[in-house]
């Protein structure tokens, strides 16, 4: 249960008592005095009408804590504080704290949603937003944060602290949504962060915030040219920030690798996200340089005995100095490390054999291959009969509908398993839809819910 409605129930139980005890308090001194100015000549229904008195001003406290109110702190599409009274809240919090925290969460395309798919299904996007973003904190060990609705698709989130405890989780929370969807319906997310140190004044405070999305929406919206310059000058200063992701072991639960996400950072600290760079670097033929910066840094932090699955193209796979740059970085073989190369594309490459060849050099080295986005581009299914992967990632698009596609997935799950490959679901965001997964043979399964469940 989120802050907003502890805090609510606290509230409605408060505002209940101030109503209800009085009223019960005179009834309570109206049956004392009575009993005691005229104890010998009561009759039997005094004590029955004054039970009957008591039991109905005890139902009508209780009564008014339930229903009583039409005021409420809770806004009630999101399930969180409303606006009113988030700005109380938030003045005390900051007045109390020496340091104190503010994060803007927006979806961006909320008015696009609304459009397309109707205002109801848009309150649906603003219930789910709200209720991952809970998730994602409680999962990072944050407890009893404050959230409101603040307006249209905007969120205003406060934490106990300095800013600085909550900017790598920030920025990471904003990897794991850059895909996230509801109904199919693509969610874009986009966050500001700041902290007391700046001022202690709520309204600027949040001036600041919507300056710096502002900011960050003008990045976005960069000149291409310029975007293109970012791009390039971040891959050649190799300036990046890495997040992880784990997966687990649908059997026993236990996290088996972890997932390599990656935002590039400009030189004027900026980050990108890889669907405003990817094309810019295959445009610019930079691929090669992106997949080996990444790798060659997942080599150096590596620890022993961990597993991490990263993205890699194949472009980059089939390059003979993306080979021959791997055998220097590792010498002869991966030690005591397990890296996945997660693959996918959507041109057949036809000359398989020489794939099939390229894969089995990578495994020799200790890498092992993931073929991704089962299920959805032509070729997943060509590559799933002709290239040796070790394992294979179901499209994203059957998590959401796991029961309406649950036929689909188990035929693909053994056709998978008859060629003796592990089976790995993602984006499992809901506790139906794991024991969903737990009920089937997929091996391997993905999700921010995960992480605050198991």
């Amino acid at each position: 249960m989120l802050l907003p409605q502890l805090k609510e129930r606290e509230y409605r139980f408060k505002l209940a008592l101030r109503i209800g005890l009085p009223i019960f308090g005179l009834i309570l001194a109206l049956i004392s005095h009575t009993f005691i100015t005229t104890y010998d000549t009561l009759q039997l229904t005094f004590y029955v009408e004054s039970a009957i008195l008591l039991i109905v001003s005890i139902y009508f406290i209780f009564y008014l804590i339930y229903h009583g109110f039409n005021k409420s702190i809770i806004d009630r599409v999101t399930n969180t504080f409303s606006n009113e009274y988030l700005m109380e809240y938030l003045k005390k919090e900051i007045d109390k704290n020496e340091r104190y925290t503010l994060i803007l969460i927006s979806v961006d395309n909320l008015y696009d949603i609304n459009s397309m798919y109707t205002y109801k299904n848009g309150d649906k996007v603003l219930l789910e937003v709200a209720r991952w973003i809970g998730e994602y904190f409680k999962s990072q060990g944050v407890e009893d944060f404050a959230i409101g609705h603040l307006k249209s698709g905007d969120f205003l989130l406060g934490f106990k602290g300095d800013d600085t405890n909550y900017k790598t989780m920030l920025e990471f929370m904003c990897i794991k949504m850059s895909d996230f969807k509801v109904n199919d319906i693509e969610v874009k997310i986009s966050s500001a962060l700041v902290g007391t140190s700046y001022s202690k004044d709520l309204e600027y405070l949040l001036e600041h915030l919507f300056e710096i999305q502002k900011q960050k929406q003008i990045q976005v919206d960069l000149d291409p040219n310029e975007l293109e310059l970012l791009v390039i000058e971040s891959i050649k200063s190799k300036s990046f920030v890495m997040g992880f992701q784990d997966i687990f072991d649908v059997k026993t639960s236990k996290v088996k690798m972890k997932e390599c996400f990656i935002k590039l950072k400009t030189k004027n600290e900026k980050l990108l996200y890889p669907k405003t760079y990817m094309k810019v670097i295959q445009k610019y033929g930079l691929v090669i340089d992106y997949d080996l910066m990444i790798l060659h840094n997942v080599l150096q932090n590596i620890k022993k005995d961990e597993t991490i699955a990263i993205t890699v193209s194949p472009i980059s796979i089939r390059n003979p100095i993306f080979l021959s740059s791997i055998k220097e970085m590792i010498g002869q073989k991966l030690e005591d490390k397990t890296i996945y190369f997660i693959i996918s594309e959507q041109e057949y490459y036809p000359n398989i054999s020489r794939f099939n060849h390229i894969l089995n050099s990578l495994k020799g080295f200790g890498f092992y291959i993931v073929l991704d986005r089962l299920g959805s581009w032509h070729t997943s299914f060509l590559y799933l009969r002709d290239l040796d992967v070790d394992m294979v990632r179901f499209d994203a698009f059957y998590t959401k509908g796991f029961s309406r596609y649950r036929y689909i997935l188990d035929g693909l799950n053994d056709m998978a398993h008859k060629k003796k490959l592990k089976t790995w679901i993602k984006m499992v965001q809901d506790e139906e839809t794991k024991k969903l997964v737990m009920q089937s043979h997929i091996d391997y399964m993905q999700g921010n819910f995960l992480a605050s469940v198991t």
